[in-house]
């Protein structure tokens, strides 16, 4: 047991985490309107939609997470911002891959990621489509659907299956687009599934080699960046900063030194 785990119930932490993660998931489904769903707001950019369900799942993860544990702080893409005074702060995107989700496209998730300190110690991510809920604890592992999971055994980089994403900011894709374009022919192929969780719990179970993007949030990268950590990947920076906004590389020990240093090759962390 660690000493996280001692100081607070890291497995109770992720049942509530998965709990709120699911209903979530079920509202964002269930309560979607037959039109178009309504574009109430706009983020970065033109580009970078909110809609009335973001709110409304938010609203819901706070509300079912603070029934069971008041004194709890909370970060959220749609406005949750508070401290809280047990030391355990709940990292949530409610919808994660929103533009997908307005265009009635499958790939979008809720994620919950539990934070204490500086430290993510229990995460799930849903897909309300497919039904899929992938779940780690820190030191425990990482599942999917219940089940362990684990990444590849690292390819060669020619051979890698590599994933990544776009920033909303239309000078930022340009700049990500003239990475892209030096990086394929180094690779096997790349997918581009709009969605930054789903993207790291695809990693973590297999579904593709390596992942990197520039532009995550915390909400974007805590649940699932955790899932791929305890899956066996390496998650981190270029040049051995810590994973964050500026960059995200993931992948198996072995080919993120590979990935890792030609995306460093080409400052793909630059804005």
């Amino acid at each position: 047991m660690t000493t996280t785990d001692r100081a607070h119930d890291t497995a109770e932490l992720l049942s509530l985490a998965e709990e709120a993660a699911r209903a979530a998931g079920r509202l964002i489904i269930d309560g979607r309107p037959d039109r178009a769903v309504e574009v109430t707001a706009t983020k970065s950019s033109v580009t970078d939609i909110v809609t009335e369900m973001d709110q409304a799942s938010e609203r819901l993860l706070v509300e079912h997470i603070r029934a069971v544990r008041p004194d709890d702080g909370f970060l959220g893409e749609e406005g949750a911002d508070e401290a809280g005074t047990s030391g355990v702060t709940w990292v949530v995107d409610p919808i994660d891959g929103t533009v997908n989700y307005l265009y009635q496209l499958p790939g979008f998730a809720v994620s919950v990621g539990v934070r204490i300190g500086d430290e993510i110690v229990a995460g799930a991510v849903v897909n309300p489509t497919s039904g899929e809920v992938w779940t780690a604890r820190r030191g425990h592992g990482a599942w999917l659907d219940g089940r362990p999971i684990h990444v590849n055994h690292p390819p060669a980089l020619a051979m890698a299956l590599v994933a990544t994403g776009f920033g909303y900011d239309s000078e930022r894709r340009g700049r990500q687009a003239q990475v892209l374009a030096a990086v394929l022919p180094k690779i096997r192929d790349v997918r581009r599934f709009g969605c930054a969780s789903i993207d790291l719990c695809s990693l973590a179970c297999g579904r593709v080699d390596a992942y990197y993007e520039q532009g995550l949030k915390p909400w974007d990268l805590a649940a699932g960046g955790l899932i791929a950590t305890e899956a066996g990947a390496v998650v981190g920076g270029l040049a051995g900063r810590p994973a964050g906004e500026s960059l995200v590389v993931a992948a198996p020990p072995g080919l993120f030194e590979q990935v890792e240093s030609l995306l460093r090759s080409l400052d793909a962390d630059r804005d």
